[in-house]
């Protein structure tokens, strides 16, 4: 049996009848799952306006939200009814490298027709979501990725379990999807930021809710480029998770969630509202260019209950914790782009300058290398199951979401300076001229894409491989 749920953000439904908090109910445990992407079509633009062709998992923008326990076996059959090849990468996920949706490191590509088996466990509760590793700067921009939530086995109380997948779109003046992927002025700058911002592939005019709620609301930040820095008026919602992986509960600094693309964060927001009131969620990370992402709109009702309980803490996942009494150290530095100081990079085993590198669509390096196709060579090896800590540099003008596949990573240190809690992440947003230290636990064998996930970065040179032997 499998549970699939698309949950509406405008949703209140039975929630609001309840008179106290519960905990979200057993997940069935998949055995099957079938997913086919293909061309479909979404209202992205909001009423008024003609329906988007979209490609999206079953046709929809986003794909089915796939929600199961932690400890979980899925078994995803993929069947792909593209026009061309894809695979689906399940982002945060330790799994096999089998299973990981890289083409020419784990699988071949899934020609048009054919069917791919996914076949793992889920050994971390949290939010992840799963998206294409070809083509990622069209295909994913296009609409294919989805929301997957791994359940703890004891979840705190609420009453609502909401995800937002946010994403923008750039739409032409009839409502479709423009086809200026991968041109060189997105790929040596911030990436491709659209002009249609959605939550859950719809143009959000506001959240519904009643006073006196506990809702915990999961974040992913599914856009190509664009960064969100969130802040809820009038509310201080606390984080309990970042990319699925739990943090003490807290209220971030400045109020603001910041998610670069392919970050998530858990929240626990707790409508302390006036009934009948709506309350702005604003979008401020681009100052100059702030907007209502949506509202909070309370029902005109008496609040559910008066004051609600301290937020708790999540159980700790699974991952082993990094051995720093004498850990193997390597340092990657990220280089490029427009305003950057990179002179010249290898590229397929030859020296070029800027200006040839450019002409070939490359923008950016890791130590001195743009990734073309696929890398035979890693960036480093680690032995199995030793403890490395890794030093990333950002010597760009540019924000950079740095991610690991298959291995998470511990904040040690953030421009030499202990973070205020270990917060494990699989995606580590570097802001320009930042360096940052991260502790990892090579436990996992294979050969694993380390990139930035502005997918147009990727695609301009800035990934490379940390194999596991």
């Amino acid at each position: 049996m499998v549970r699939l749920s698309r949950r509406s953000f405008l949703a209140a439904g039975g929630a609001l009848a309840l008179t106290g908090l519960v905990r979200p109910g057993r997940a069935a445990t998949p055995r099957e799952l079938r997913l086919t992407p293909r061309a479909g079509t979404a209202a992205l633009a909001g009423p008024g306006w003609p329906q988007t062709e979209i490609l999206g998992y079953d046709g929809r923008a986003p794909g089915p939200e796939i929600r199961v326990r932690q400890g979980d076996r899925l078994r995803i059959a993929v069947r792909n009814e593209l026009v061309e090849e894809t695979t689906v990468h399940w982002h945060g996920i330790r799994l096999p490298i089998a299973m990981d949706g890289v083409p020419g490191l784990s699988q071949n590509p899934i020609p048009p027709g054919g069917t791919f088996l996914y076949d793992f466990e889920v050994p971390d509760a949290g939010t992840y979501w799963y998206h294409p590793h070809v083509r990622g700067f069209e295909q994913i921009d296009r609409g294919l990725a989805g929301a997957l939530v791994v359940e703890e086995p004891d979840p705190p109380a609420v009453d609502r379990d909401v995800v937002w997948l946010l994403d923008d779109w750039r739409l032409g003046r009839d409502a479709q999807i423009t086809d200026d992927f991968g041109v060189l002025m997105d790929i040596s700058h911030g990436g491709r930021i659209g002009n249609t911002v959605t939550i859950n592939g719809a143009a959000p005019d506001g959240f519904a809710l009643r006073a006196g709620e506990r809702i915990r609301l999961r974040l992913i930040n599914a856009a190509n480029g664009r960064l969100f820095s969130l802040l809820f008026e009038g509310h201080a919602p606390q984080v309990i998770a970042w990319d699925g992986q739990p943090t003490p509960p807290h209220v971030p600094a400045g109020e603001r969630i910041v998610l670069g693309p392919a970050m998530r964060a858990d929240l626990i927001l707790d409508a302390t509202g006036t009934p009948g009131q709506r309350y702005r969620v604003v979008d401020d990370f681009y100052r100059a260019r702030a907007y209502r992402l949506t509202d909070l709109a309370y029902a005109d009702a008496p609040p559910r209950r008066g004051a609600l309980p301290p937020v708790p803490a999540l159980p700790r996942n699974t991952q082993p914790e990094p051995d720093l009494a004498d850990p193997i150290r390597h340092t990657i530095t990220l280089t490029g782009g427009m305003m950057g100081r990179m002179s010249e990079a290898t590229l397929g085993g030859k020296r070029l300058d800027a200006r040839s590198l450019m002409m070939r669509g490359k923008a950016w390096a890791l130590n001195g290398v743009a990734a073309e196709g696929t890398m035979e060579k890693p960036l480093f090896i680690l032995p199995r199951r030793r403890t490395c800590v890794l030093t990333m540099i950002n010597d760009t003008a540019w924000p950079h979401p740095m991610h690991l596949h298959g291995l998470p990573m511990k904040p040690l240190t953030r421009q030499g300076r202990p973070p205020p809690r270990a917060e494990w992440r699989d995606t580590v947003l570097l802001m320009p001229g930042e360096r940052v230290e991260m502790g990892i636990v090579a436990d996992n064998p294979g050969d694993w894409l380390f990139h930035c996930h502005i997918a147009e970065h990727m695609e301009g040179g800035m990934m490379g491989v940390i194999r596991v032997d």
